[in-house]
């Protein structure tokens, strides 16, 4: 059984910057895409990010280009977020998920099987 257990969230002024990590147990991690999605409270989950498992393929929203950064390291089962210039509308749950099958849809929330339970990130002006 597949567990992700996030951390690095909490409360950032605006233009500051918060790291995100996720920490994956059991499975094969480095055969994985790796995503990050966010929800924000009264919204839809959103797509922030992915990365395929060889690290070659990245993609981001709209919204993070420019901003966030993804990575992971396979030797220690974890992916982090790097995210700059923060803005009010980044406050969310941020949640790390797994995609076995290396899917092309990324972007997509349902093509992920393994989910975390979220780290808050709350933005102030």
């Amino acid at each position: 059984q597949v567990q992700l257990v996030e951390s690095g969230g909490g409360l950032v002024q605006a233009g500051g910057s918060l790291r995100l990590s996720c920490s994956a147990s059991g499975g094969t991690f480095s055969t994985y895409t790796v995503g990050w999605f966010r929800q924000a409270p009264g919204k839809e989950r959103e797509f922030v990010a992915s990365m395929s498992w060889s690290g070659r393929n990245t993609y981001y929203a709209d919204s993070a280009k420019g901003r966030f950064t993804i990575s992971r390291d396979n030797a220690k089962n974890t992916v982090d977020l790097q995210m700059n210039s923060l803005k009010p509308e980044d406050t969310a749950a941020y949640y790390c998920a797994l995609d076995r099958e290396g899917s092309r849809n990324v972007r997509t929330e349902y093509v992920y099987d393994y989910w975390g339970r979220g780290t808050q990130v709350t933005v102030s002006l």
